[in-house]
């Protein structure tokens, strides 16, 4: 693992700069990344998707343990960097995995492409240290793509993990959009004095397990549908949101809401999964 003071040689060397706008941070804390690498119960036969590799740091520990690793970096001349400094060719036979470093943008790469490409039995995982003003699209992408990944371990903003683990009384539409589909934990919380340059912001290793897709995606587009009527007005009571939205009466809105044994007061982020799901049943949308 890179120092603060062996980055800044490095990137010096190199003629490289830090780019605020890709979201570079490099990690220089060695236990936050032992506490990832445990987080992503790891094992030789895994594919690894990797997202914003930077400097390695990361990569480095997952060529280790497992079988494949394809790293995806935007910067063109980091993603060079990598390259030349893996310890083995791509594709060695050797004990560290095959790696394949990927100059390319991951919210606009053929995704299934890539994984039908690297995986045979389109298994994989996600383990990376994203940057974090691509969190919310990349765990939309990657939970409602057609080959969900096995698990997923990120790196990501504090407020953000904590929004995803909210739990009834304090959900979003975000965190809805990653509970419906996994299960999203808090595995720890880390200072931004783990980075270099330091972050304005803490952080903390999200894991996302159990991932899933349970019903049709006719399903999944009427339930986010009303989610995002349910929150449409936050300060509103629920009822009063499914009649805008519905084009509902009032009182049709009410009776919704009592066939499904849900409060005629409450509002958009009180409710569970289970009820969201008794909703999307009731109001049969189309």
């Amino acid at each position: 693992m890179f120092s603060k003071t062996e980055i800044k040689k490095l990137l010096e060397e190199k003629d490289l700069k830090v780019l605020k706008r890709l979201g570079q941070n490099f990690l220089i804390d060695e236990k936050v990344l032992n506490e990832i690498i445990r987080a992503s119960e790891l094992n030789k036969d895994d594919f690894i998707l990797e997202i914003g590799p930077g400097l390695g740091t990361l990569t480095d520990e997952l060529v280790k343990k497992c079988g494949t690793v394809v790293a995806i970096e935007k910067d063109k001349k980091m993603a060079e960097l990598i390259f030349k400094e893996a310890e083995l060719p791509i594709g060695s036979s050797a004990s560290r995995a095959f790696l394949k470093i990927i100059n390319d943008d991951i919210l606009k790469i053929n995704l299934n492409k890539l994984i039908e490409e690297y995986s045979k039995n389109k298994k994989y995982k996600l383990i990376s240290n994203i940057p974090y003003y691509i969190t919310s699209p990349v765990i939309k992408l990657f939970l409602e793509n057609s080959i969900q990944p096995e698990l997923i371990v990120l790196l990501v903003q504090k407020e953000v993990a904590e929004r995803i683990c909210a739990k009834p009384g304090k959900l979003s539409i975000l965190a809805l959009s990653v509970q419906i589909y996994g299960e999203p934990e808090i595995v720890s919380y880390v200072d931004k004095a783990a980075f270099y340059p330091e972050p304005k912001v803490d952080s903390a290793i999200l894991k996302i397990k159990n991932i899933k897709k349970e019903f049709s995606e006719e399903y999944y587009k009427k339930l986010f549908k009303i989610i995002k009527i349910g929150f449409s007005s936050k300060r509103k009571k629920l009822a009063n949101n499914l009649s805008a939205g519905l084009y509902l009466t009032k009182k049709e809105s009410e009776d919704i809401l009592q066939q499904s044994n849900i409060n005629l007061n409450t509002r958009a982020q009180e409710l569970s999964l289970e009820e969201w799901d008794k909703l999307v049943k009731l109001t049969l949308l189309k």
